[in-house]
């Protein structure tokens, strides 16, 4: 079976070195969360709010020791009205026994917002 992980996090400004921290910091709490090894996951798709042009972020999934032949892929997020903004957002696809209700989707730092019902799962 092939599930779904959400997760996301917001930076304080366009700059590479914030989005790359970030989306690393990112990262590992979902491989954490869910005890991921790189061999599960099929793919990773990162998104970016418009006001981020500085980097990729895929790029941090790279720094992460034995991820590197991991398929990853950047895009943009549709310019809502209103929407939150400096918002990295990650969906990685991997392969899992797990239900949908045991996989732990992270959302960090104002990214909460987006989905405060699984953020708060997450504190439980």
């Amino acid at each position: 079976m092939i599930r779904g992980i959400r997760g996301a996090t917001t930076v304080d400004e366009d700059s590479e070195k914030l989005i790359l921290e970030e989306t690393e910091i990112l990262l590992i709490e979902i491989i954490k969360e869910n005890k991921l090894e790189a061999e599960q996951v099929a793919s990773v798709l990162f998104s970016v709010t418009e006001d981020l042009t500085a980097c990729f972020p895929a790029k941090a999934m790279r720094a992460i020791d034995g991820w590197k032949y991991v398929p990853v892929m950047c895009t943009r997020e549709i310019p809502v009205p209103e929407s939150l903004s400096l918002c990295v957002r990650v969906m990685m696809h991997v392969n899992t026994d797990r239900s949908q209700q045991e996989i732990n989707h992270v959302y960090l730092r104002n990214a909460i917002s987006l989905r405060p019902d699984l953020a708060e799962t997450e504190k439980e």
